[in-house]
């Protein structure tokens, strides 16, 4: 991926006046990864800078930091080396060797799986690094293809020491689980604590995934995957992909055993098991014999020899008789021997007949003793394979939960074991109906080959009758279902009907997946998962109030302010609420609540009603709302006659066309 200037302010920029950055590399969770050069050294390296937004955090800071200190302890040709590590203007950074080439995940990426012999190559040179860190006491607890980097001329390193921390700082992580689900241990997934059998588990799956292209484990949610890691066992390579050899298959088993006491206890372990695997593989043994009694032995590869490219080799004895190169009885002429004293040829004096019988006395005793010590190994072998893979040896019972019960026979049979002819049933509510819920005794309970094993089949859930939920407040609704079922977390909505932290509604799962109102059924599945929906109580009545005393009235309980709409009111003063409304229904958390803002009385052009009657012209200013005065008349003449249905108005107070709003008075003028 090419990143420039203009997207990435890191690109140009010089770090502690020392490493330009050229080009971005990868970005990760924590930091970005550059291609930088050292100016003072000339030479390219790869620097990584922790996120910005990280940079106040302590934890991660300290973590990013830890980083460098637990890699910089180690040196080794399989793992990435660190060079430097500082900070400026709250950037963090750590200066490391550049490996140009790709990751393991990406030639997973573009092969799928690999060869056996491949996987081995990188397989050793993983485990060699790693067993550099454990033997410093470092824990890389984030192993994954990522990590592994394959360099263009053919180096293979191990990097990324983020998670890595001290081997006896295995203490749990918290809340939050670190690491790539996909290669968690067991004990990570449900202690949190991990030690090197942990990156022991870890390269098992890589193992897995670079035979079989595949990870072990598949879900749509990250806890699925963890379930099963803390549950399952890793299945064998070759029933994926025929043809992987068995001895890859027992080191996916080894190094995966859910126990961490059954793995290799660090990589070193692993190591040396592969490559003794290897040497008795290749026959790197050779044979020489011994003269003049023929004896044989069996001497290590590169032992030094006349000719080290034969398997078999004659040795020249140290002393008797026999042709050597050298001379009689293979020594030089001057050789030290048993000294002759005259006899004739052939004839011992005395003292060097007593060294002969006394040889030969030793040689007969040895004989004795060899052929006792092969007597011992027969009988010890053979009880060796009785009791180990021959029919009075132990295994363990397989893991055959959620297989159908023909599997389970089969995979208990394989085992050297012996199925019960009947099945049991029991309830579980987990394993659905019909399949294997467990065995009788355990699985992974050690017994010996040929021990009955009954299976228990799965008869579903056991129905429990349900206790009042709706109209229960929360807490006696949870208290009363938490025993029995699984309690997902509550959902909250507001409700003008329904008191606050009340049960409104109950709904499960049925088991194809499909909702379960839980108010029309008497019985559910014991362990069945229950989501209880509570009352927020009504949404607050916000007519009336300022737009800003509505919006922190509706804040206050985790609502918006959606859309507002103003409008003229007769009734409302301008600038409060006339109106609310939301914008979904149910209304929960986070709904924007609409509001109608009022914008006063309409206005009211005034019209022109000169010439009109003074009754006339307060008929039509009333009729538009408003209201009218006039003087009264003091003229004589007004006594004898109706003056209001006769006078005309000759003017308005305001005038005509002027702007008012209803409610307002209107002062008409006449002449007397």
């Amino acid at each position: 991926m090419t990143t420039n200037a203009a997207t990435d302010p890191m690109i140009g920029r010089m770090i502690d006046q020392r490493y330009r950055v050229r080009s971005r590399i990868a970005r990760g969770g924590m930091a970005t990864v550059y291609l930088a050069t050292d100016v003072r050294l000339e030479r390219r390296v790869a620097i990584k800078i922790m996120h910005g937004h990280l940079a106040d955090d302590a934890a991660f800071r300290e973590r990013f930091i830890q980083e460098a200190r637990s890699a910089a302890r180690l040196s080794h040709p399989n793992l990435v080396g660190v060079y430097d590590q500082g900070a400026e203007d709250d950037t963090a950074y750590i200066v490391m060797e550049y490996i140009p080439g790709i990751t393991l995940r990406d030639l997973l990426q573009e092969h799928r799986a690999l060869t056996p012999e491949q996987t081995t190559d990188i397989l050793r040179a993983v485990l060699a690094g790693l067993a550099s860190a454990h033997r410093a006491g470092i824990v890389h607890r984030d192993l994954k293809p990522e990590n592994v980097l394959l360099a263009d001329d053919g180096r293979i390193k191990l990097g990324d020491f983020g998670l890595a921390r001290a081997s006896t700082q295995n203490t749990a992580t918290g809340a939050a689980l670190l690491g790539t689900i996909a290669y968690l241990s067991p004990e990570l997934v449900t202690r949190g604590a991990a030690d090197s059998r942990s990156d022991i588990y870890a390269v098992g799956i890589m193992l897995y995934e670079m035979l079989t292209g595949e990870q072990p484990y598949k879900g749509e949610q990250p806890m699925q995957i963890a379930y099963q890691h803390a549950h399952d066992t890793v299945p064998a390579p070759s029933l994926v992909v025929p043809g992987v050899p068995s001895e890859l298959d027992d080191l996916v088993a080894w190094s995966t055993a859910r126990e961490p006491d059954d793995r290799p206890r660090d990589a070193r372990e692993m190591l040396e098991h592969i490559n003794g695997n290897q040497q008795r593989a290749t026959g790197q043994y050779r044979t020489a014999v011994l003269r003049p009694e023929n004896a044989t032995a069996i001497l290590p590869a590169g032992a030094p020899g006349p000719d080290a490219t034969d398997a078999t080799t004659v040795i020249p004895p140290q002393g008797g008789s026999g042709t050597g190169p050298t001379g009689p009885a293979g020594r030089g002429r001057n050789a030290p021997g048993p000294r002759r004293t005259g006899q004739a040829p052939g004839v011992l004096s005395p003292a060097s007949q007593r060294l002969a019988d006394k040889t030969a006395k030793r040689r007969k005793r040895g004989w004795i003793a060899l052929v006792v010590f092969v007597v011992i190994v027969i009988v010890g072998a053979g009880l060796g394979w009785w009791f180990g893979p021959g029919p009075g040896g132990n295994v363990r019972i397989p893991e055959v939960a959620g297989k159908s019960v023909s599997q389970a026979r089969q995979m208990l049979e394989a085992e050297g074991l012996r199925a019960a002819d009947r099945t049991r049933a029991r309830f579980d509510a987990v394993v659905a109906k019909g399949e294997v819920s467990a065995t009788a005794p355990a699985a992974r309970h050690e017994v010996r080959k040929g021990t009955s094993v009954q299976i228990l089949v799965s008869n579903g859930p056991k129905m429990i009758t349900l206790p009042a939920i709706v109209g229960q407040s929360a807490t006696t609704a949870q208290a009363a279902l938490d025993d029995d079922f699984d309690l997902q977390d509550p959902q909250y909505q507001f409700s003008a009907d329904v008191p606050k932290d009340t049960v409104i509604a109950a709904t499960g799962r049925d088991t194809d997946g499909t909702t379960v109102d839980l108010t029309t059924v008497q019985e559910y599945g014991e362990r069945g998962p229950i989501t209880l929906t509570v009352s927020l109580g009504a949404v607050p009545d916000v007519t009336g109030k300022s737009v800003d005393d509505a919006r922190a009235a509706l804040q206050d309980v985790d609502l918006t302010v959606g859309t507002q709409t103003d409008q003229f009111d007769e009734d409302v003063p301008s600038g409060q609420v006339i109106s609310a409304k939301a914008e979904a229904d149910p209304v929960v958390k986070g709904t924007a609540i609409d509001l109608v803002v009022s914008k006063g009385p309409a206005p009211i052009t005034l019209p022109d009603v000169t010439k009109q009657t003074i009754n006339q012209a307060a008929s039509t200013l009333e009729a538009l709302g408003l209201k009218v005065s006039y003087p009264d008349c003091k003229n004589v003449l007004c006594g004898f006659y109706d003056w209001k249905s006769t006078l005309p108005v000759t003017g308005t107070d305001p005038g005509a066309n002027a702007t008012v709003h209803k409610g307002d008075t209107v002062r008409l003028s006449y002449d007397q």
